[in-house]
C-alpha cells in the first residue's frame, strides 16, 4: 500500500523544520534562526494512530523574491504542492499575517488541494488566541494553533490532516500489474528508456496522469505481460545551483517509490556514480524495495575487457549498503540490453515475494552458527533459538535470541549472507527482526 503524501508549506521561517522534525521523531531537518537553511532530507515516514503517510518538509516560499536560490525554492515548493496528497500551510503567530503569508494561501488556493491551516508558536492559547484569529482573513479555512517546539496541537492537526485525505489511498490497491518505477537525477535518461520501452515493443496501453501526483504511469506489455512504469523526470535545471534542484528531485522519487514495487535507478555512466546516485537509492532502500542498477549511455563509453568490472566496483563501493542490486549495462539511444531489463525485472519481483519454510531456514542457521559462533560479552553468549519468514515484499524474517543487545549488527549480516548464498535473494533487501525469548529450560 502506498502512504499518502503531505507537504508542509510556508514562507521562510516559520518553524517547518521544527514541525517535521516534531512529527518525524528525529533531528532530520537542520534548524536554524535564519531562513532557506533547510537543505538536507526533507521526507520522513510518519505514524499517527492507525494511518502511515509520508511527509515532505520544504524550502520557504518568498512569492516576490528575485533572489536566484528563493526564487527556486518557489519552484520546488509548487512541484511539493503538486505532488501532495494534503497540505499543511503553515504560519508563525508571533510575527503575524504579513504579505507572503496572504501570496502562499493564493498558491495553495490555485492549487486546488486539501489544505491545513496551522499557526504555529502558540505557547499559550489563552493569551494569543486574538493573533491566532487573524489568520481567518487568509480565507483558507480555520486556524489551527500549534506549537512544533511544545509539541503542542500536533494531535488535532493531524486528526485534520486524515479527516481530508482520500479515503482510496488508505485502501489497498487492486492493480496486480507490476509497478517499476524509474528513478535517478535529472537528465540521465530516465524518459528515454521509458520512451524506447514503449518503441520497442509497439504497444502503448494507456498514458494516465498520476492521480495528484507529479509523475507519469505508463503502461508497457512485453510478452504476455503488463507493466506499469513510473517516470520521475521533469525536473528541469534553470539554474546552476545544482545542490538545490537535485535535492528537491527526491519529492518526485518518494512519491514513485512509495507506489512502486520495483525501483530502476538510472546512472549517468558518463558522468559517474555520485553520491546523490547514493541519496536517491537509499530512498528505495529504506522502504524495501526490489532494486536494479541501471547503467545508462553504456554506448558512448570508450571500453576495453575491464571497463564493466571497474565500473561495477565502483557503483558498489558508492552504494555498499545495497550490494544486493542487480546490475544492467544499458543504452537508452541504441536500444541495447533494454530487452534485458524485463529479465531482471521478473528475477527481481519473484525474489521480492519468495518465502522459505521455516525448518530449511533453521537448517541454514544451525550450520551457520557451527561454522561461526554467536558472539559474547562479558561472559554472557548470545544464544539463538530460532528463525522465521513473518512476510515478504521484503522478505523479513524474525529471529529469536535470549539477549537482543548481543546480536551484534555485523552477526546478522553474516546470517543474512548465509541466507543470501543458499537461495539468492538478488534484486531485494532482507529485513531482519530481533526478538528476545525466555530460554524454555
Amino acid at each position: 500500500m502506498s502512504k499518502p503524501i503531505i507537504a508542509i508549506v510556508g514562507r521562510p521561517n516559520v518553524g517547518k523544520s521544527t514541525l517535521f522534525n516534531s512529527l518525524a521523531g528525529s533531528r532530520i531537518s537542520i534548524v536554524k534562526d535564519y531562513p532557506g537553511v533547510t537543505r538536507d532530507r526533507i521526507y520522513a515516514d510518519v505514524t499517527w494512530l492507525n494511518y502511515q503517510f509520508t511527509m515532505i518538509d520544504t524550502g520557504g516560499i518568498e512569492p516576490e523574491s528575485k533572489d536566484l536560490m528563493l526564487s527556486h525554492m518557489r519552484e520546488q515548493a509548487q512541484t511539493a504542492i503538486d505532488t501532495a496528497d494534503v497540505i499543511i500551510f503553515l504560519t508563525d503567530v508571533r510575527q503575524g499575517l504579513v504579505d507572503a503569508d496572504f501570496q502562499v494561501a493564493t498558491m495553495l488556493r490555485k492549487a486546488q488541494k486539501p489544505v491545513v491551516l496551522a499557526v504555529n508558536k502558540v505557547d499559550s492559547y489563552e493569551k494569543q488566541q486574538a493573533d491566532v484569529y487573524e489568520f481567518y482573513n487568509l480565507g483558507i479555512g480555520e486556524p489551527m494553533p500549534i506549537s512544533a517546539a511544545g509539541k503542542q496541537g500536533l494531535g488535532d492537526m493531524l486528526d485534520a490532516v486524515v479527516a481530508l485525505l482520500n479515503p482510496e489511498l488508505l485502501e489497498e490497491e487492486t492493480d496486480e500489474r507490476p509497478r517499476i518505477a524509474v528513478i535517478g537525477k535529472p537528465n540521465v535518461g530516465k524518459s528515454s528508456i521509458i520512451n524506447k520501452l514503449l518503441g520497442e515493443n509497439r504497444v502503448i496501453v494507456s498514458e494516465i496522469a498520476g492521480t495528484t501526483r507529479d509523475a507519469v504511469d505508463t503502461a508497457v506489455r512485453y510478452g504476455e505481460k503488463e507493466y506499469i512504469f513510473t517516470d520521475t523526470a521533469g525536473l528541469r535545471r534553470k539554474s546552476k545551483v545544482k545542490e538545490e534542484l537535485e535535492r528537491y528531485s527526491i519529492v518526485r522519487t518518494v512519491t514513485a517509490v512509495e507506489r512502486s514495487d520495483i525501483a530502476v535507478l538510472v546512472i549517468d555512466a558518463l558522468e559517474g556514480v555520485t553520491e546523490q546516485d547514493a541519496k536517491i537509492a537509499g530512498i528505495a532502500h529504506e522502504r524495501g524495495k526490489g532494486m536494479i542498477i541501471a547503467v545508462n549511455k553504456w554506448d558512448a563509453i570508450e571500453k576495453n575487457d575491464k571497463t564493466m568490472y571497474e565500473f561495477r566496483n565502483k557503483i558498489l563501493n558508492t552504494l555498499s549498503f545495497m550490494p544486493y542490486a542487480e546490475m544492467i549495462f544499458i543504452s537508452a539511444k541504441t536500444g541495447q540490453r533494454l530487452n534485458k531489463l524485463f529479465d531482471l525485472i521478473e528475477a527481481v519481483i519473484e525474489n521480492h515475494a519468495l518465502r522459505i519454510a521455516t525448518g530449511v531456514l533453521n537448517e541454514i542457521l544451525t550450520e551457520a552458527t557451527a561454522m561461526q559462533q554467536p558472539p559474547s560479552d562479558k561472559g554472557k553468549r548470545l544464544k539463538i533459538f530460532y528463525m522465521t519468514q513473518v512476510s515478504v515484499k521484503p522478505p523479513t524474517f524474525v529471529i529469536f535470541v535470549n539477549h537482543k543487545d548481543l546480536m551484534h549488527f555485523s552477526y546478522t549480516r553474516y546470517l543474512e549472507n548465509k541466507i543470501r548464498e543458499a537461495f539468492g535473494f538478488q534484486g531485494t533487501p532482507l529485513k531482519f527482526i530481533i526478538r528476545e525469548k525466555k530460554d524454555d529450560k
